[in-house]
């Protein structure tokens, strides 16, 4: 599809609990095209593929669905593609050109891991999109698949730590009823707190958080090679781990929140987080103090990096200024106060049991940042570079546990961030 300078962002949002996703024009909230009765995966979020096209899955229905956010406004269905796959949905992941994907499965609503179904996809096999699943280990696995003439499905497990590698086109070749599947490499991680990964499509790596720092490998020829791990360390701030990692594509810069302070969930509000940043092309490594409380998952913008922080005395969202060059580095330019979310967590309790929650989601491509208000059917919209609100959308749905979010931008190389948001 051609890209056009006068085309709006657009905004997916999707309420999992509810069973729907709604997709707005902004700034107006005008909505454009609705889908009834589809429960995302939330863990495994949105993903971005080439030509604008988003990839997302139906927990309930066990599907994969390829949107084309712009299609209802040329006359074309929002869902472009429902491939099957297995489910619950624990990550999605895309090779580079956005023809392989695959999805791992993990607890779901279930105490303990039950299924180690791995789902691998070509969109556009001969015949039309094909899914194969096999079975591996039962988990809750991260996922990259690298590119290349031989491309390849990297698992992230927690207990034993490890990385397994299996060749896509072995995967899609293997037989009915779900085979086990032995992987063609494995390299030892540490063990049990594996969270978090991150692939860069220009220098074939693979990032893997866990306690000990961001473990490495590099895609090479027909396996991948260890490489030293990052440690969580800088400017003089130490302890803590990443329990998030994302890549951000128009500044190649690694990304996470750095969580510190108690263990116990109830002293949740005393937890610190730092942001914490590694610039991969020229190995410059930092962390930046953010507040006190719940941080999790961050949002990349055109010039800013875009945080929620979650605390009984006051939710905000941070926006830090991106570096843009050498000797540059990120600072904090903006606080700005977010309404209070009446089922919000409390002192003494999880900030994940029963709460309400808060999605944040931003294009490379633009400044608009857009963050939820967990059980009240809002989502406001900020000008990062303005630092000023926008405006505050309603959605006919309460968001219950925050919903789920994805902001696009005709043209934004989002896709070049290969890993579901």
């Amino acid at each position: 599809m051609p890209h056009s300078p006068h085309l709006p962002p657009l905004l997916l949002v999707a309420d999992q609990v509810a069973g729907r996703i709604s997709l707005l024009d902004l700034p107006d909230g005008d909505e454009r095209a609705v889908l009834h009765h589809r429960h995302l995966a939330e863990h495994a979020g949105f993903l971005a593929l080439p030509d604008d096209l988003v990839a997302c899955v139906d927990d309930r229905a066990g599907e994969l669905l390829v949107l084309d956010p712009y299609g209802p406004g040329a006359g074309r269905p929002l869902v472009r593609r429902r491939v099957p796959v297995a489910v619950p949905a624990e990550h999605l992941a895309a090779a580079p050109d956005g023809r392989r994907l695959a999805v791992t499965t993990g607890l779901g609503r279930n105490e303990e891991a039950w299924t180690g179904l791995l789902s691998a996809v070509d969109l556009d096999a001969p015949d039309g999109a094909v899914a194969v699943r096999v079975r591996g280990r039962t988990g809750e696995p991260g996922v990259t698949v690298l590119g290349g003439p031989s491309p390849l499905v990297v698992l992230r497990h927690r207990e034993p730590g490890e990385l397994l590698v299996h060749r896509h086109r072995d995967l899609m070749a293997a037989p009915p009823s779900c085979p086990p599947v032995e992987p063609v490499q494995r390299i030892g991680l540490p063990d049990g707190d594996g969270h978090g990964d991150a692939h860069d499509p220009v220098t074939g790596r693979v990032f893997a958080a866990a306690g000990s720092g961001v473990h490495r490998v590099r895609h090479d020829g027909e396996g991948i090679t260890p490489q030293p791990p990052l440690p969580w360390a800088a400017d003089g701030r130490t302890g803590g781990r990443g329990y998030y990692l994302r890549l951000d594509p128009v500044r190649r810069t690694l990304w996470s929140c750095v969580r510190g302070g108690p263990t116990a969930p109830g002293q949740w509000p005393e937890w610190t987080n730092d942001a914490w940043w590694h610039r991969i092309d020229t190995g410059t490594t930092g962390r930046l103090e953010l507040g006190p409380g719940l941080v999790f998952r961050l949002a990349v913008t055109a010039r800013h990096i875009a945080y929620s922080r979650v605390h009984p005395d006051g939710d905000e969202l941070i926006l830090l200024t991106a570096p843009t060059g050498p000797g540059t580095r990120p600072h904090i330019t903006a606080r700005l106060p977010l309404p209070a979310m009446s089922g919000a967590p409390r002192r003494g309790g999880t900030p994940w049991d029963g709460v309400q929650r808060r999605a944040v989601a931003a294009s490379p491509g633009a400044g608009l940042v857009a963050v939820s208000r967990g059980g009240h059917g809002e989502v406001h919209v900020v000008d990062a570079d303005r630092a000023e609100p926008v405006t505050t959308l309603t959605l006919p749905t309460p968001l219950d546990d925050g919903g789920h979010l994805a902001l696009i931008t005709p043209g934004d190389g989002a896709h070049a961030d290969p890993v579901g948001r």
